[in-house]
C-alpha cells in the first residue's frame, strides 16, 4: 500500500492508529482520482463536514487527548526510530542556556544580551506568547519583544534591500531587536513599555465590543538614544504547530494565490515576500514570521538562537549574538564557542535537532467538526470572504526523502502565507523585505481554538492586542475591511456561530 508516497507495508508506521491510516489512504485516493485542483476548491456544501476535514494535518494529525500539552506532540505518522530525534530536539528546545564560561560547556554562551534563556520560554508549551500583564519591573512576558530598524541611509543599503540580500537596516546602536535582559556585569538594552486606549465598536442588534489600541515606547535605554528615524514593531511569539507542513507546501500553490495588482477586482491582493535564506544561500519565498521574513524553519530557528538568546550557530557564527559594534563590552565578553560544537555555541547537529522538533510538532485533530452550529459558522466564514486570505487547504510536496511525515499530505491551515495590507489600525510602519508597514502575512488558524487550554489566554495578533477572536477580526482593515464590515453587520447569531467555527480549528 502506498501512503502519501510512502511504502507502508515495509514501514514501522504499522503502529499508527488505523483511523488515521484509513483516512490518509482515502485522501490520497481522492486526490489521485479528483486531481489536486479539484480537491483544493473551497466547498459550497455546509450541510456536513468535508472528507478528511477532521484531520487538518493529514496523517500527521495528533489524535491525543486535548489538554495543556496539545501542541507538544509529534507527527502521528512518525516512525519509532525518528521519535528519538524528536525527543532529543525537544530537550534542546527546552534547554536553559547559561553564561560562559561554565562547567556545562554544552549549555553555555547565553547572551551577553538576550530576551529569553530557552526557545520554550517564548513559545510557551509550543504555543503562543502574550504581552506583559503589567509594566516593568512587574511584567511577566518573556515571550514578546520589539523589532528595531531604520530606513536605508546609504546607496549600499538601498541596493541591498532592493536585491533582497537584507530585509531591514538594523538600528545602528541596538541592532535588529531590543534585548531586555543581559548577563551579569552587562547592561540590558532597554525595556518595552505599552499603554492602551480602549476603542468602542458598535455591532448589529445592539451588541458592542471594545478594542484596546496599544502605544509602544522604550525606557531605561542602556546605550544612549535610539536613532531619530527608528521604527518599532512589537512581536509576540507565535505557536509552533504545523510548521513542517507549511514548509512542505509547493511554492507554485502559494504563488497561484498571489494577486498583487488585484486583477480579479475583489479588493484582496496578496503578494509574496522574498527574502534572503541563509540555509539556501539565495533569495527565496518567505513563509515564516509575522511578515514572512524567513524562508525555512532553519532560518527562523537560527535567527532566534542569535537574536533571542545570543547563541551562535553556523548561520549566525558571532558568539556575541546581536551585539552591535558600538556595544564594545558586549563584544568583548567570553563566549561559549567550543570545539565540541564546531566552534559554535550550538552546532549544526543541535540546530538540526531543534529544526526536526519544530518541523514535527503536530496539529491537533479538529473538534466538533460536525456540529450544526460549527457548520453554520463555517458557512459564514466562507461566504463573508475570510477565505480570500485564510485559504483552507493545500497539498504538500510528494516524496520528500528527508521529511516523510510531511510528504503528500492534504492539510487545512487556513493561510495563504502571502502578505496583505491590513490597514492603518494594525500598521507598524516598519517594512521588512517586500512587506511594507501595513502588510502582514496571513496567520494560520489551525489550533487557534486551543490557545486558552494550552497557554491560558486568548491574546491574538502580532502584538497580542486582541483579547479574543472577535476583537482580532474587528482589528482587520485594508484588504479585509469588507469582510470585517460584514461581520459587524451580520445577525448576532451568525457572529456567534462564526466564533464557534474558528474555535473548532
Amino acid at each position: 500500500m502506498i501512503w502519501f508516497g510512502r511504502n507502508f507495508s515495509k514501514s514501522p508506521w504499522r503502529c499508527v492508529a488505523m483511523g488515521i491510516l484509513g483516512a490518509a489512504a482515502m485522501a490520497v485516493s481522492a486526490v489521485r482520482a479528483e486531481g489536486d485542483a479539484d480537491i483544493l476548491q473551497p466547498t459550497t456544501d455546509f450541510s456536513k463536514p468535508e472528507r478528511y476535514e477532521p484531520l487538518p494535518a493529514g496523517a500527521a494529525t495528533s489524535r491525543k487527548l486535548v489538554n495543556g500539552n496539545a501542541f507538544s506532540h509529534s507527527s502521528a505518522n512518525m516512525s519509532f526510530e525518528r521519535e528519538l530525534d524528536f525527543k532529543v530536539g525537544n530537550g534542546f528546545f527546552r534547554r536553559l542556556w547559561v553564561t560562559a564560561p561554565a562547567s556545562t560547556q554544552a549549555s553555555d554562551g547565553l547572551g551577553p544580551l538576550y530576551n529569553a534563556r530557552s526557545c520554550q520560554r517564548c513559545h510557551l508549551k509550543d504555543g503562543r506568547g502574550h504581552p506583559p500583564s503589567a509594566v516593568w519591573p512587574q511584567d511577566d512576558a518573556v515571550s514578546m519583544f520589539l523589532r528595531l530598524s531604520i530606513p536605508p541611509q546609504t546607496k549600499v543599503q538601498r541596493l541591498a534591500l532592493a536585491s533582497g540580500k537584507i530585509a531591514v537596516v538594523p538600528e545602528p546602536t541596538y541592532g535588529g531587536q531590543l534585548q531586555d535582559f543581559a548577563i551579569q556585569g552587562h547592561k540590558a538594552e532597554g525595556r518595552m513599555r505599552i499603554s492602551y486606549e480602549e476603542i468602542p465598536v458598535t455591532l448589529s442588534e445592539g451588541e458592542t465590543a471594545s478594542l484596546r489600541k496599544p502605544s509602544y515606547s522604550v525606557r531605561a535605554l542602556g546605550f544612549g538614544v535610539l536613532h531619530r528615524e527608528v521604527m518599532l514593531s512589537p512581536r509576540v511569539a507565535p505557536q509552533m504547530i504545523g510548521l513542517g507542513l507549511l514548509e512542505a507546501v509547493p511554492e507554485s500553490q502559494i504563488l497561484a494565490l498571489a494577486d498583487p495588482d488585484d486583477a480579479d477586482g475583489d479588493d484582496v491582493s496578496g503578494k509574496p515576500n522574498r527574502v534572503w535564506s541563509g540555509s539556501q544561500k539565495r533569495v527565496a519565498l518567505g513563509r515564516f514570521g509575522w511578515k514572512a521574513g524567513n524562508v525555512t524553519i532553519e532560518d527562523q530557528s537560527s535567527g532566534a538562537f542569535s537574536g533571542d538568546m545570543g547563541i551562535s550557530t553556523p548561520l549566525f557564527p558571532n558568539g556575541a549574538g546581536e551585539c552591535t559594534a558600538i556595544q564594545r563590552d558586549c563584544n568583548a565578553a567570553p563566549n561559549g564557542n567550543s570545539k565540541q560544537y564546531q566552534d559554535h555555541e550550538a552546532s549544526q547537529s543541535v540546530v538540526d535537532l531543534v529544526v526536526f522538533y519544530s518541523r514535527n510538532l503536530a496539529v491537533p485533530e479538529r473538534r466538533n467538526v460536525g456540529d450544526a452550529k460549527v457548520l453554520a459558522g463555517k458557512r459564514v466564514f466562507y461566504e463573508s470572504g475570510c477565505i480570500a486570505c485564510h485559504t483552507p487547504k493545500f497539498i504538500t510536496e510528494r516524496d520528500l526523502p528527508d521529511r516523510p511525515e510531511q510528504s503528500r499530505q492534504l492539510i487545512w491551515p487556513y493561510t495563504d502565507m502571502l502578505l496583505h495590507d491590513m490597514g492603518g489600525g494594525l500598521a507598524d510602519g516598519r517594512p521588512e523585505g517586500r512587506a511594507n508597514g501595513q502588510e502582514w502575512r496571513t496567520a494560520p488558524l489551525w489550533g487557534i481554538g486551543l490557545a486558552k487550554i494550552v497557554n491560558g489566554h486568548t491574546n491574538f495578533l502580532h502584538d497580542g492586542r486582541a483579547r479574543n477572536l472577535l476583537e482580532a477580526i474587528l482589528w482587520h482593515g485594508g484588504e479585509a475591511e469588507k469582510a470585517k464590515q460584514t461581520v459587524i453587520a451580520m445577525p448576532a447569531k451568525d457572529r456567534r456561530n462564526l466564533m464557534r467555527f474558528i474555535g473548532s480549528l
